[in-house]
């Protein structure tokens, strides 16, 4: 099992930017595959971007492609996400999730471990 805490969201106006982090128990952080995904008031929980378990591949949400980065330390068991360019659309609760396979998903259903969530707000 593996308990994962995110950190870094806050309030940024837009055009600005954030670092999510996402920091993860145990000794197996290099066998999950992780990803980011967000929850707006009122919407469904959506997928932003994953990474593989090597951090040689990485998907992201057609929204967010050109303006997020995810990335991975497998020596500190900890992923991140870059966030710049932010919008007001952009602001949710931002999750990290651990899955145990080893192909990368965009559906939520597919990852074993979430993390509390962390807050993200965009002002205009």
């Amino acid at each position: 099992q593996v308990q994962l805490v995110e950190s870094g969201g806050g309030l940024v106006q837009a055009g600005g930017s954030l670092r999510l982090s996402c920091a993860a128990s145990g000794r197996t952080f290099s066998t999950y595959v992780m990803g980011w995904f967000r929850q707006a008031p009122g919407k469904e929980r959506e997928f932003v971007a994953a990474i593989n378990r090597s951090g040689g591949n990485t998907y992201y949400e057609d929204s967010v492609r050109g303006r997020f980065t995810i990335s991975r330390d497998n020596a500190k068991n900890t992923v991140y996400l870059e966030m710049n360019s932010l919008k007001p659309e952009d602001t949710a609760v931002y999750y990290c999730a651990a899955k145990r396979a080893i192909t990368v998903a965009t559906a939520s259903a597919w990852y074993d471990y979430w993390g509390q969530g962390t807050q993200v707000t965009v002002s205009s």
